[in-house]
């Protein structure tokens, strides 16, 4: 599955010039223990009790399910009739399964060669979302048929067996049902054992409309009239292999197709809106690209005849790996070849990527149970963008992955409310919370660790001796480790166990001695943290892989070890005075690292004159970054090293330095010199602004119309005067149809006329949403909207968020763009929550978007007093899926409090002497 594009992380971290002082090093050390001392005055430095659950029993499990369901898409309705092929292993008189928001009509056993053995009772435990079926008699050892008649709704709550809103072309309000049954809510649709590791085989029939396109996981394999009614159909599906419960899925509604075959001879089709059906050839041609990839790479072949991607309105995720059934957020799948932005395209590009691994890694060899859901998630959100990097070369997307993910995932783990990838997972409840950052992105990172540290040849190898030996099967995470250790013949799963198993990270310090002709290196790790130095009472280590580079050859890594304990003695030959010494060459090493000053020094000019690649000018910015914002050293001084990007012509550089530029921002609006940062930032961002400047350039690419989105959007949110002038004129072209504005264009243009603007612009900007026919610029507008700045325009802003007019799944975006957008909309978007809470948690009840909510709605703050207001308000309110993100959320406001009683006066006296040094034009 893949979560829907979150907005920029809201926290991002910083380098040392020196080893710390005596003195220094106690401030740090005073300073973690109040931190942590607040932390448990506001209970916030420890996760609740999980709450008791029990796993489905063993005594009975599915072989087959055979499953027929009717959808009624006018009442919202759904009747089903299942026939499960069971095996009774040890004699019981009842069947536990799982079951939720599900009515049973009747429901009956029948021993192979022996009589039907009606259930006398049905005793739903809805806290468990289980159901006990007690019969009469016992139930012997051996196979047999359960048979289920039940009643389901489709609900609104885009789970389950669910309604989807859309339009048809003529503009009539109609409804699809839809799946979305990751985690565990296939029970909402049948009767089930809704576990990954309870897999067995399905057939599926469903009986709809004549006039609806019906799809399952399978292709059809029969479609004839329904006996009870002309107006339907019955539609059946080939067998599918043996598959969890998850995976299952089904689409009732109207699609247009367009398809092909892969180089392997799988039909791929992609199902658009009827009408759009131009918008699905990109993701096709990204699909029948990546399949033979994904065979290749692995050495399996793709288990099934088909493979459906389907754009859904109404969906939560990004998308999901339903098994020969993928489904999409429009947004992750149709591109406009005329209205459809570059971000977009790549966007689309790495979602199909990264559902289309899952059709090997989580489908055919599933996870054992949810603690290992890293393992899927991590890995797909690895190798989408090997994926994306074999279509599409020149998007670099290597270098993007640092800031998209790596980085995201270090800002997280740094907290002290994190967790570790591995999690025990054990009440369903708890399951959403962890698809978050560390699932995801942590995972994703120490792959590609791992991935460096092996080799590719050897990772392969192993990789296709894991599904080899575990397709059809379910697997953990140590039995990837021991597949990948027969292959390379390292000590996996000694070094993966340090960085799975436990929460965070190291910070690695280092100072240099030329000794000679050579260089000796001083090493030692110590546990990277948000709020400065660790202070219990045993540090964790991590066995780390480390490559070490030179000015040599700034590519190629000089050295290579493995840093297997607290400190270590490194000497490089033959390395010149003169040369600077870098660590975690490509930033690929999980690692935060700490030059002594000298070292920094020497490598500052590599940012100047571009010596560094561009992936180490990005890591060396975002560790200073970090470490600033962890009180361990001063922020003028990375404001200082910022400036010595002046030359950069990286995109993805620039993209990390103007979210970390975005954070200081949202944190110094708390005072009163907010308008300095802003000059500060366009005095970084003019000069690209100027080199870049409006309309692409012969010879010009997807990273040129990334960036120039992103500079023009920082200029002009910034209130630089050209830029705001020029956004102006060509939104008033755009809008009166004299010019159309390039959809690279659009987002910059549309944030700098709302953040200076007026209630007309904001009408004008709402008119404008009311008429877009595609999501991808309805979605546009709404992520702008908080842009405003106006007290009874933020207000309009919120009202219009809750509105029929927003998808239920993009009210977070329009939100958290409010919370986000100024001081004032961050308060305002606060009581907005506080007051429409019922409505808000009832739509997304216990989904990933309550604390994607959440999360973007109070992080920003930096006043101590609001974390224990934000802690007091879920504790009347609660929400469980969503505890530890509150956890999180309260921890980042105390951490920025400090931030500023910390480092505000000494950011405000620089920009002043700096604005002051500066010659007046």
């Amino acid at each position: 599955m893949w979560l829907a594009a979150a907005a920029p992380s809201l926290a991002r971290r910083l380098l040392f010039l020196g080893p710390p002082p005596p003195p220094l090093l106690l401030l740090l050390f005073s300073r973690s223990s109040r931190r942590r001392r607040r932390l448990h005055s506001l209970g916030l430095a420890a996760m609740p009790e999980k709450r008791p659950f029990e796993r489905l029993p063993a005594d009975v499990s599915p072989i087959n399910y055979s499953l027929c369901l009717k959808p009624d898409l006018l009442d919202f309705t759904f009747e089903g009739k299942l026939e499960a092929a069971a095996q009774v292993r040890q004699a019981t008189n009842q069947i536990v399964m799982n079951c939720a928001d599900i009515d049973i009509i009747t429901a009956s056993y029948a021993p192979e060669g022996d009589e039907e053995i009606h259930a006398t009772g049905f005793n739903y435990q809805n806290e468990d979302e289980k159901v006990t079926l007690s019969f009469p008699s016992t139930l012997q050892t051996g196979t047999g048929t359960l048979k289920i008649d039940f009643v389901g709704e489709l609900n609104d709550k885009m789970k389950g067996f669910y309604r989807s809103k859309y339009t048809t072309p003529s503009g009539e309000v109609r409804y699809a049902a839809v799946t979305q049954f990751e985690a565990t809510d296939a029970r909402r649709a049948f009767p089930c054992w809704d576990e990954p590791a309870i897999k067995a085989t399905f057939d599926i029939s469903l009986v709809v409309p004549k006039d609806r396109v019906a799809l399952s996981n399978m292709n059809v394999i029969d479609r004839k009239p329904y006996p009870d009614d002309e107006n339907l159909v019955e539609v059946k599906f080939a067998r599918t292999p043996v598959m969890s419960t998850y995976l299952v899925a089904f689409v009732v509604g109207e699609y247009d197709f367009v398809e092909t075959r892969s180089k392997d001879g799988v039909c791929v089709r992609v199902y658009t809106p009827v009408g759009k059906a131009e918008q699905g050839k990109f993701a096709l041609e990204v699909a029948a690209k990546t399949l033979p990839f994904y065979k290749d790479y692995f050495n399996v072949p793709y288990p099934l005849p088909k493979i459906d991607l389907i754009a859904i309105a109404d969906f939560a995720a990004g998308a999901m790996e339903n098994w020969g059934l993928v489904t999409y957020r429009e947004t992750a799948l149709l591109i406009d070849p005329k209205n459809s932005c570059s971000s977009s395209r790549q966007w689309v590009a790495l979602v199909v990527g990264h559902e289309l691994a899952h059709q090997w890694f989580g489908n055919l060899v599933t996870m054992e149970w949810w603690t290992h859901l890293w393992l899927n998630e991590g890995f797909a959100s690895w190798i989408e963008y090997l994926c994306v990097d074999h279509c599409f070369p020149e998007y670099d997307i290597w270098t993007q992955f640092v800031s998209a993910d790596y980085t995201r995932a270090q800002e997280l783990d740094a907290l002290d409310n994190s967790h570790p990838i591995e999690v025990s997972v054990g009440h369903p409840s708890e399951v959403d919370e962890i698809f978050d950052a560390i699932s995801y992105s942590k995972g994703a990172s120490v792959i590609r660790m791992l991935h460096d540290y092996i080799g590719d040849k050897d990772f392969k190898k192993g990789m296709n001796m894991y599904l080899t030996k575990f397709q059809q099967k379910n697997a953990a995470t140590e039995d990837l480790w021991e597949s990948l250790e027969n292959a390379s013949g390292k000590p996996i799963a000694a070094v993966m166990n340090t960085w799975t198993k436990q929460m965070g990270f190291p910070l690695i310090y280092v100072e240099a001695e030329q000794v000679e002709d050579d260089r000796l290196l001083r090493l030692s790790q110590k546990k990277f943290c948000a709020g400065g130095s660790y202070v219990g009472e045993d540090c964790p280590q991590w066995m780390v892989p480390i490559t070490i580079s030179t000015s040599e050859d700034p590519n190629q890594a000089k050295l290579k070890i493995l840093m297997d304990k607290p400190e270590m003695n490194v000497v490089l030959k033959n390395v010149k005075p003169d040369q600077w010494v870098k660590l975690n060459l490509g930033t690929v090493g999980f690692y935060r690292t700490q030059y002594s000053s000298a070292m920094l020094e020497s490598l500052l000019p590599g940012i100047r004159d571009l010596s560094l690649p561009p992936v180490d000018r990005l890591g060396l910015q975002n560790d200073l970054f970090s470490l600033a914002r962890a009180g361990i050293i001063s922020t003028v001084e990375v404001l200082k090293v910022m400036e010595a990007f002046v030359n950069e012509p990286n995109y993805t550089v620039w993209s990390d330095l103007s979210c970390n530029l975005g954070i200081l921002s949202t944190l110094l609006s708390h005072t009163d010199f907010y308008e300095e940062i802003q000059e500060f930032v366009k005095d970084v961002f003019s000069p690209i602004g100027e080199r870049l400047g409006w309309d692409p350039k012969p010879g010009e690419g997807h990273l040129d119309a990334l960036l120039r989105g992103l500079v023009l959007g920082k200029l002009g949110k910034a209130g630089h005067k050209a830029t705001l002038e020029e956004a102006r004129r060509r939104f008033k072209d755009h809008v009166e149809g004299k010019q159309i504005l390039s959809a690279d264009l659009r987002s910059p243009v549309y944030l700098t006329v709302l953040k200076h603007g007026d209630g007309t612009t904001l009408d004008i900007m709402l008119k404008l949403h009311k008429q877009a026919d595609m999501q991808e610029e309805k979605n546009r507008i709404e992520r702008v909207l908080g842009a405003t700045l106006l007290p009874d325009l933020i207000q309009k802003v919120l009202t219009f968020a809750l509105s029929e007019e927003v998808r239920p799944q993009d009210t977070v975006s329009v939100i958290g763009g409010v919370a986000g957008g100024s001081k004032h909309g961050r308060k305002a978007a606060w009581k907005f929550i506080k007051d429409n809470w019922e409505e808000l948690y009832n739509r997304y009840q216990g989904g990933f978007l309550i604390s994607r909510l959440i999360k973007l709605s109070v992080e920003g703050f930096a006043v101590d007093k609001m974390a224990g207001e934000v802690k007091a308000f879920f504790e009347s309110h609660p929400a469980p899926s969503a505890e530890r993100t509150i956890q999180q959320c309260c921890e980042n406001i105390l951490l920025n409090a400090a931030w500023l009683k910390r480092d505000a006066e000494s950011i405000h006296q620089y920009l002043l002497q700096r604005k002051a040094s500066l010659p007046t034009v």
